[in-house]
């Protein structure tokens, strides 16, 4: 605007400049010379063609917590403003149910119609604040600008993660929901270590993941070595001791994220994601996607996978992943092609040296007896023994892992591997499994016939009264319940002064409150008659 009305102060300005700004701004050659007619009469006008003229409504901060008190329902707190500006005018008072208190409302005048402010809401407020209006701050994240990391060499950067399968396997006769735990090369996006765990992952699961991520020999390989930064978030498991001292020996620095910050871990986060849509939703046992309402036969839905089947689909998939996939920041390459086209050089460890680095210390020495070694009050032995009873060893174990021990001498040196001695059968232990599932169902029903007994039930209303509890008792059955509470409480029945007890002995400082009255015990520096 500025340019075109110093072309007309010079009388230089022609029809071809005024279209060819219109063509530019993306408006018709009229609109262009109504704005110069504004900017004419109005200087102000030249940095903002085509504004409005006149105010306008705007978003205030008392119309901001109105709209937080009501989520984000912007229709509602238009109610509420039309009706305290009518109740400041003396028209009837119109109370809308729920609304914030009176104080807490603005008075506008004019209040404005509700088409003008549901658009000043979307004008003043972002679509981010808008959503964390309705779904809380965290929602506002998914209208956020999010940097990009630039890419830098193999193992500069793994994150790791865990991620639970949304399916159903067959876990030794028992339907769990299986883990994976696996490390990722940000730079490549190669998955350079994968450990399955039919229950709960703990840092076992962490240890073995990583162990595969640094191996490059057998069937760990090609990619692997030793990771200069690891990133996790803020799991205990990652942030273990055992996990952290590993870690931490191997020269790998861990960088924590802060809380429900997903984003900072972008890649196993992608990778978490993308294994959901490409493997777990076509697995049978599924629950992600709802099942169809009319079962023909419950026999002809597809039986859950194995634990070994699900395992081995896991691992053919990372495999197809690091060799087949081509993901789109590596411009046409495989992760694995990534990777060995890199020209870093890597950092190897032998397995022996990390195999010791992969267990836990028990924390003190321990002697050999003729049992064995006593670890946790259970005994430990193994063929090695014979002959050694008496020696000082240092025990070694994998968390969670208590069947078998890692026995090492004091000095660090491995001697050998000892079992439990007297471990169940297997036949014992599916025994003690039924009779532990059998006692867990008793109590769970047992809990579940008394919260019966005392859920209160009330009456449904129609007008506004005070509740009407539901539930006929009589006086007689009332007594006989409570007499049973009375009779089953111990500390009710206990009796503490029924035996009195016995006098202190006569050397002990009794109290000056508790001695019979008239006695004096001897004080400080004085003798005992």
């Amino acid at each position: 605007m500025r340019r075109l009305l110093q072309l007309r102060a010079q009388g230089r300005l022609s029809r071809g400049h005024v279209r060819l700004a219109g063509e530019c701004l993306g408006v018709s050659e009229r609109t262009v010379w109504r704005w110069l007619a504004q900017a004419e009469a109005d200087l102000g006008a030249v940095a903002r063609p085509g504004a409005r003229s006149g105010d306008r409504f705007e978003v205030t901060a008392e119309v901001r917590v109105l709209l937080a008190y009501w989520r984000g329902n912007a229709s509602a707190v238009h109610r509420q403003l039309v009706a305290r500006a009518g109740a400041e005018a003396g028209e009837p008072a119109t109370v809308v149910p729920g609304g914030a208190p009176a104080d807490a409302v603005p008075l506008l005048d004019p209040v404005p119609s509700l088409s003008t402010f549901l658009r000043a809401v979307r004008r003043d407020l972002t679509a981010g604040e808008r959503t964390a209006l309705v779904a809380g701050p965290e929602a506002a994240r998914a209208h956020d600008v999010f940097g990009k990391r630039p890419r830098l060499w193999r193992n500069h950067t793994w994150e790791a993660d865990h991620v639970q399968a949304p399916l159903l396997v067959d876990a030794d006769g028992d339907l769990v929901r299986p883990w994976v735990t696996w490390f990722i090369d940000t730079a490549t996006k190669t998955i350079t270590g994968t450990a399955v765990t039919p229950g709960h992952p703990s840092r076992a699961s962490i240890l073995a993941a990583l162990r595969a991520a640094i191996l490059r020999s057998g069937p760990y390989g090609p990619a692997g070595g030793i990771p200069e930064r690891v990133r996790v978030d803020r799991g205990k498991d990652f942030l273990s001791k055992t996990v952290l001292g590993m870690l931490g020996t191997l020269g790998a620095d861990v960088d924590d994220l802060p809380a429900y910050s997903p984003h900072l871990k972008g890649t196993v986060e992608n990778l978490n994601r993308s294994v959901d849509r490409m493997l777990f939703a076509a697995l049978p046992g599924y629950t992600v996607t709802p099942a169809p309402r009319r079962v023909k036969n419950a026999a002809d839905s597809p039986p859950p996978l194995t634990f070994t089947e699900f395992t081995t689909e896991v691992l053919a998939w990372t495999r197809w992943w690091n060799t087949d996939h081509h993901p789109n920041s590596l411009q046409g390459q495989t992760p694995i092609a990534a990777w060995q086209s890199d020209p870093t050089p890597l950092s190897d460890i032998p397995e022996a040296d990390l195999w010791g680095l992969m267990l836990e210390d028990a924390g003190r020495l321990r002697k050999l007896t003729s049992h064995g070694v006593r670890w946790r009050g259970r005994d430990y032995i193994g063929a090695w023994m014979a002959g050694q009873a008496g020696r000082s060893v240092r025990i070694r174990h994998m968390p969670h892992h208590d069947h078998e021990i890692e026995i090492c001498d004091p000095s660090g040196r491995h001697l050998g591997t000892a079992h439990l001695a007297d471990a169940a059968t297997p036949e014992q232990l599916d025994a003690l499994r039924r009779a532990r599932t059998a006692r867990a169902r008793r109590l769970r029903e047992e809990a579940k016939k008394a919260e019966a007994l005392r859920r209160q039930r009330y009456a449904p209303a129609t007008t506004p009264t005070a509740p009407h509890r539901l539930g006929a008792v009589t006086a007689a059955e009332a007594d006989l319940e409570l007499d049973a509470a009375a009779h089953s409480d111990l500390a009710a029945l206990a009796l503490p002064d029924l035996i009195a007890p016995a006098p202190p002995p006569e050397d002990w400082n009794t109290p000056a409150s508790l001695r019979p009255a008239g006695e004096r015990r001897p004080g400080a520096g004085e003798e005992t008659p």
